[in-house]
């Protein structure tokens, strides 16, 4: 189905998804409007900064050339040239990453209705949490503001600093919907904990056993989302009341809660799963949920629905593999510029998810039968063909 894409991106998917209107308040908001006409006025730096990251990981000026192609071929270039290298650096620097963050922020909702296939179950909308790291270049500015993992010293130290990302991803459109970064020091639950403020009373979220504790289940729950995360197995979770499907009800208690005076009711599913091959082991998995009525909610789909999970780490292959490259590092060289390249590559994944749930919308099916990598390649020939989408 992906050859059905080029038709819905003909005037470039940039533009499409993030109008010049749109990008101009989000310049506006964030103060960085300029006081004079310049060679690259902060739109044209936004649509630049994101071809970066289309395009990735091709250089500064091949990538200027693709978003500036089709207005030479109309005749439409003017007495507009192409800037010099240290010109684009500038002006990049000029931008920073906050309206990068900000349109992101304006523009990630979910993509999914009811209608679309394995994108909702019992009328619950599928997510999941999960965290991730980017490396960064290697220079004292970003070492200093984001780490490295391993010792400080010695051959175990990383070869690069890195950034972790905690994300909230729609399951079956694998849009992005929030993202919060932070250095490698600062762990995923506390990023995670960001992330309440786009999940409501239709979600239901899922986690691995990392993300499961109190406060943070607590935090979840008071938006009204409904969770389905999994649990560590050296857990212990006694049995409050036995449920007909198999399950049990049980109490989480935080860990300062001491005298065990302020529990969470949790219904429990236990199963395994098997390995599939002579000589291969079965996998326990345990679950923890507060969708506690076993009629409503049977133990046997809420087993099979936890490994939609693992669609998220499907993503951040999308991402970090196919979009930027594999074993690529983001290349700026300060903290500033690295946030405005992991903002501007999940504001280019979220552009091909919206193309691809169209897509799969006018054709009836599920977006996880399209390939992205097909719809990247559409996407770049999008926007080198497109004249007048980068004009100045």
């Amino acid at each position: 189905m992906a050859e059905s894409v080029p038709e819905l991106s003909g005037l470039g998917l940039l533009t499409w998804v993030y109008p010049p209107g749109l990008v101009d308040r989000v310049v506006a908001a964030c103060g960085r409007t300029e006081q004079r006409r310049r060679l690259l006025p902060a739109r044209v730096v936004v649509y630049f900064v994101l071809g970066l990251a289309l395009f990735s990981p091709a250089p500064y000026l091949e990538v200027l050339r693709h978003l500036t192609d089709g207005l030479r071929v109309a005749g439409l270039w003017g007495n507009w040239r192409i800037p010099a290298k240290s010109s684009l650096f500038r002006a990049r620097d000029r931008l920073g990453s906050e309206p990068l963050r900000v349109l992101f922020a304006a523009t990630a909702q979910p993509l999914a209705d009811e209608e679309t296939p394995g994108a909702f179950w019992r009328g619950l909308r599928l997510t999941a949490v999960d965290g991730t790291c980017w490396d960064a270049a290697d220079t004292a500015a970003n070492d200093q503001e984001f780490g490295r993992p391993g010792n400080t010293r010695g051959p175990d130290r990383s070869a690069f600093p890195q950034v972790r990302m905690a994300a909230l991803v729609e399951c079956g459109t694998h849009a992005v919907l929030d993202a919060e970064l932070a250095g490698c020091r600062t762990g995923e639950l506390t990023l995670a904990a960001c992330l309440v403020r786009s999940t409501g009373p239709d979600m239901l979220v899922m986690a691995d056993r990392e993300f499961l504790g109190v406060p943070l289940w607590r935090a979840f729950t008071a938006t009204g989302a409904h969770l389905l995360w999994r649990v560590s197995a050296n857990r212990v979770l006694p049995v409050q009341e036995r449920l007909p499907d198999g399950s049990w009800l049980s109490r989480l208690y935080a860990g300062t809660d001491g005298k065990k005076r302020d529990p969470v009711r949790v219904r429990v599913l236990a199963y395994q799963l098997s390995g599939g091959g002579v000589g291969t082991q079965n996998t326990h998995y345990r679950l923890v949920t507060d969708l506690l009525d076993p009629e409503r909610f049977p133990a046997a789909e809420l087993a099979a629905l936890y490994r939609r999970r693992w669609e998220i780490e499907s993503v951040f292959d999308e991402i970090k593999t196919h979009q930027r490259g594999p074993r690529v590092v983001l290349a700026s060289k300060t903290p500033d510029g690295v946030r405005q390249q992991i903002w501007a590559h999940l504001l280019v994944h979220h552009a091909l998810r919206s193309l691809m749930s169209r897509t799969a919308a006018a054709h009836g099916i599920a977006p996880d039968r399209l390939s992205f990598t097909d719809t990247l390649r559409a996407a770049r020939r999008s926007v080198t063909a497109a004249p007048g989408i980068f004009s100045p």
